[in-house]
């Protein structure tokens, strides 16, 4: 009997991971509505030094996402050159890229602007231990996104979520 609680707590588990990775899993990281990077504002890390919340009010299309902005200069600074504003590894965990895996970010806690680009971690902790070691993963980051980034595309990533 306890084997078999197991096995169907196993599934039910799987089940709810492959759910949520349908929903949320792709080349750019966003919310089950389409939403990127949780709703901040990727212009305002630049401009405002912090995470900052946007709003639908002011909202682009994107790399398959809704990104929102704070306001419609940040809007429209966006739309004028995305690549300029956009997470490095589409939002995903920078130090889990560097592993070979894609992962859920912190957009409030674990972000990082490095040579002119945003990097989204985990937390704190980890952005925190990416930055200790940048040189070395970013160079394994670069070279594992490729594989992700296929993964993620053909929907055969394995997902770590919070």
């Amino acid at each position: 009997m306890a084997t078999r609680t197991l096995v169907v707590m196993l599934m039910l588990g799987l089940l709810s991971a492959c759910a949520d990775s349908d929903r949320r899993a792709g080349v750019t990281f966003t919310s089950a509505e389409g939403v990127a990077i949780g709703g901040y504002d990727p212009v305002a890390y630049f401009t405002e030094g912090a995470a900052t919340k946007g709003s639908p009010e002011y909202s682009a299309e994107h790399g398959r996402a809704t990104w929102w902005f704070a306001n419609a200069e940040h809007r429209d600074s966006f739309i004028a050159n995305p690549k300029a504003y956009t997470p490095a590894y589409g939002g995903w965990c920078a130090y889990g890229v560097a592993e070979g895996y894609a992962a859920e970010t912190d957009p409030v806690n674990g972000w990082t602007i490095y040579e002119g680009r945003l990097y989204l971690n985990w937390d704190a902790e980890v952005a925190a231990a990416w930055n200790a070691d940048r040189a070395a993963l970013l160079e394994k980051s670069e070279a594992y996104w490729p594989g992700v980034n296929q993964q993620l595309s053909d929907g055969s990533a394995t997902v770590h979520w919070h």
